[in-house]
């Protein structure tokens, strides 16, 4: 599941393949297993942050979209009804960004989404199977509850 390049929401068919990308995720509960939600950005369409190439939205700006469509709207896109009732902050989070030098894709994410099965379906969601890439833990994506 994720939101649309554009912001709003969208579904993804785990088929499809898509270019390397950059963005932001979370892991939200739904029908009692966790998904993991998106939104991103092609490579190719990246914002410069320094010497990485970076999404050009945040968690709560996206996050604040997705709930003023309400339960029905997200349902509809395939996203999850519990954003609606809950703060972006309430799941665990992370981001995607490519290091240009070393050529490198980081993950930096809460460590409940560090799982080996949940870094996999990560990768398949952005585009990076094959591509060189860590995962790092960043205190700006710890969950606190």
């Amino acid at each position: 599941m994720q939101g649309g390049e554009d912001g709003g929401p969208a579904s993804l068919d785990r088929t499809e393949v898509i270019e390397p990308s950059v963005g932001i995720f979370w892991g939200v509960p739904d029908g009692g297993r966790t998904v993991l939600v998106t939104d991103h950005t092609p490579l190719t369409e990246a914002e410069v942050y320094g010497d990485c190439l970076t999404h050009p939205r945040g968690h709560h700006e996206v996050w604040e979209a997705w709930r003023k469509l309400g339960a029905t709207a997200l349902r509809r896109c395939g996203l999850p009804p519990a954003i609606v009732s809950h703060e972006y902050e309430a799941f665990p989070r992370g981001r995607v960004v490519y290091m240009r030098e070393p050529a490198l894709f980081t993950l930096y994410a809460d460590r409940r989404l560090q799982r080996p099965e949940t870094i996999a379906d990560i990768l398949q969601l952005f585009g990076l199977n094959g591509q060189t890439h860590t995962v790092r833990s960043d205190a700006h994506y710890r969950t606190l509850s």
